[in-house]
């Protein structure tokens, strides 16, 4: 069976044109979302996995419409080629009951994970060089030095722990932390 999936952002966005070119590639079933791609529910999108099955191929319109992002993206169709099921992008011409098609989705893999890796890279590479110039890594202190030794003084002088924490507008715990610092 050949199931379509489309997807608009906003309400004010017409999804004919998506929905008309899956019909074109031999759809019988179509599901159709209207939701941002960052948004996580996408109703239509769980029914649609949930309707197929092996031998089936899922279609849509652009790559971008089914991911939020490329990693999402490869999730998703590694879902699908685990549940035996082959996926067709008619704008990018991606279609995995193919060699070439195939071949196109492990680039496409390859590519995600090269970027996964640069990412990564060049995040430590940050990290380090801050942690050279000295930036403090981690949450900001809530209390400063001198919050701290007149808190101090207000509890040698006998005021209550809580007292203390809400004059300086801290949790008790924040408080016992920064006194043990």
């Amino acid at each position: 069976m050949h199931l379509g999936y489309a997807r608009v952002s906003t309400g004010d966005q017409n999804p004919d044109l998506q929905r008309t070119a899956l019909k074109q590639a031999g759809c019988t079933r179509l599901f159709t979302d209207t939701a941002t791609g960052a948004h996580v529910r996408r109703p239509e999108l769980t029914k649609c996995f949930k309707a197929l099955t092996a031998g089936d191929t899922l279609t849509v319109w652009k790559l971008d419409r089914l991911g939020r992002s490329l990693r999402d993206l490869i999730s998703l169709l590694d879902d699908l080629k685990a549940r035996g099921v082959a996926f067709r992008s008619l704008t990018e011409a991606v279609d995995t009951t193919t060699p070439t098609g195939r071949a196109m989705w492990q680039m496409v893999g390859i590519l995600a994970e090269l970027e996964r890796s640069l990412i990564q890279e060049r995040t430590q590479a940050g990290r380090v060089a801050a942690m050279a110039r000295g930036v403090k890594m981690g949450r900001k202190a809530l209390l400063s030095a001198q919050q701290i030794t007149h808190a101090r003084t207000l509890i040698g002088q006998g005021e209550p722990h809580d007292a203390v924490a809400q004059s300086l507008k801290v949790s008790r715990r924040t408080l016992y932390r920064a006194l043990q610092g």
